[in-house]
């Protein structure tokens, strides 16, 4: 207020001074004989005249001075308001619109530094394509990966591969792919994507590279131990009541008088379940190819008292009991379902051995309307609500030295039969593993 106040004022003194020169300068002229007056009259006319017209230039002068600075991007200038200028509203106005600018550019300018530093120490080299500058590395990763060419041309780059250049080449639209690159290092294959973005109304492709060998070959070992881990696992388990029942025939035959109607039953059992680990192992020959099952019918009953024998060799100091429906009939391969119901049986007695539990185990077959129920469970602590969703995962597991892959094998199995397995609190406390056959195949 204070500046439009002395502009208003001196605005008033020089139009007041300008109309009393005026007056004077008539008054004079009316007069005879007073040359000299009209003379300095006249002159106080023109002075008058000069010091209004500066007083309202010097405004002007002083919004063309700022609005000059501001159009060659000096924001650090200030709206000058001294001198009596007629704008100092409009200036502060200004002055804080040039901080707020000033501000915005600073944040600006540290946001960019920062994506630059982003774009440029990103793992992935990119590189840009446009029509007037060529191939461009735009990052470490771009130069470290591109160091053997000359050129910014796109065939410069066919010493990394002829197919490379070619997708550098190409202005059309690409899809993600996996390319060799002949790098520094040998061979690599590398994951190639490109992206169109327009920059300064031109046309620019952003193509970025990233080198895989590493990880696929981390991968394939990963996978070649992961399938050891499988078979090494399911043969142990097997295994294990193999030698236990082929300890007991040979100590049954040595006795005096041995149990021939024993041994006999211990060497068919044994025989069956090493012509079933047999076809076991036959079926993960070609391991690229999911489980084929080979369905039959049979009798539920004599299938779950040898899994019953198989168990009581293994597990001395635990109670299985059965709850067969008698005459229930199975049509799936007896050898999956086996394997599938060795590994939840093992689990099950893994889970409610002492102290955990009091070893009781119990398995359930169960025909429905539509087909049948096979039940395991456990008098363990359980499977907690959150984890039932994971223990089918391949290698997960909750116990100490577990490997994690029977239950995703007993899933394979199951899904492999076209069943649904599920696990909740069973009736003796612990965890039930429920598998639900297809009602089509009874």
């Amino acid at each position: 207020m204070g500046f439009r106040n002395r502009f208003l004022l001196l605005l008033v003194l020089w139009a007041g001074g300008l109309c009393a020169a005026l007056s004077v300068l008539v008054w004079a002229f009316a007069q005879a004989g007073l040359g000299a007056v009209r003379l300095v009259a006249a002159v106080g006319v023109l002075a008058m005249l000069w010091g209004l017209a500066r007083h309202v230039e010097r405004t002007n002068v002083a919004v063309a001075r700022f609005i000059e600075a501001l159009r060659f991007g000096d924001l650090t200038t200030r709206f000058d308001g001294r001198g009596g200028t007629g704008f100092d509203a409009l200036g502060h106005a200004l002055d804080e619109a040039m901080r707020d600018l000033q501000k915005r550019r600073d944040i600006g300018a540290e946001e960019l530094r920062f994506l630059e530093a982003l774009v440029d120490d990103a793992p992935v080299a990119l590189l840009l394509v446009d029509a007037r500058q060529g191939v461009r590395l735009g990052n470490k990763a771009a130069r470290r990966l591109f160091a053997r060419h000359d050129g910014v041309h796109p065939d410069d780059f066919a010493t990394y591969g002829a197919t490379f250049a070619r997708r550098l080449a190409d202005p059309g639209p690409s899809a993600q792919e996996v390319l060799l690159l002949r790098l520094d290092n040998g061979p690599q294959r590398a994951v190639v994507r490109a992206a169109t973005l327009e920059r300064l109304g031109e046309a620019v492709r952003v193509v970025s590279v990233e080198p895989i060998q590493t990880m696929l070959d981390a991968v394939e070992v990963g996978a070649q131990a992961d399938l050891v881990r499988v078979l090494s696992h399911e043969i142990l388990n097997s295994l294990t009541p193999v030698t236990s029942l082929a300890g007991t025939a040979a100590a049954l035959l040595a006795e005096d008088e041995p149990d021939i109607a024993e041994a006999r039953l211990a060497v068919a059992t044994l025989a069956r379940r090493t012509e079933g680990l047999h076809r076991f192992i036959d079926s993960y020959r070609a391991v690229a190819h999911p489980l084929e099952p080979r369905r039959r019918r049979f009798e539920a009953e004599p299938f779950a008292a040898e899994l019953a024998r198989l168990f009581g060799v293994e597990w001395l100091e635990h109670r299985l009991e059965l709850a067969v429906e008698p005459g229930l009939v199975l049509d799936a391969d007896p050898d999956l379902l086996a394997q599938g119901l060795i590994n939840l049986l093992r689990n099950a007695a893994q889970a409610g051995a002492p102290p955990a539990g009091s070893g009781q185990v119990r398995m359930a077959m169960i025909g429905t309307l539509g087909g049948a129920i096979i039940e395991v469970e456990d008098d363990g602590p359980g499977v907690p609500e959150a984890l039932r969703g994971e223990i089918f995962l391949p290698f997960f597991t909750t116990r100490s030295g577990g490997t994690g892959v029977g239950l995703n094998l007993v899933r394979q199995i199951v899904v492999a039969h076209g069943w649904r397995i599920e696990v909740d609190s069973g009736a003796l406390g612990g965890a039930r593993f429920r598998i639900a056959a297809d009602q089509q195949r009874y």
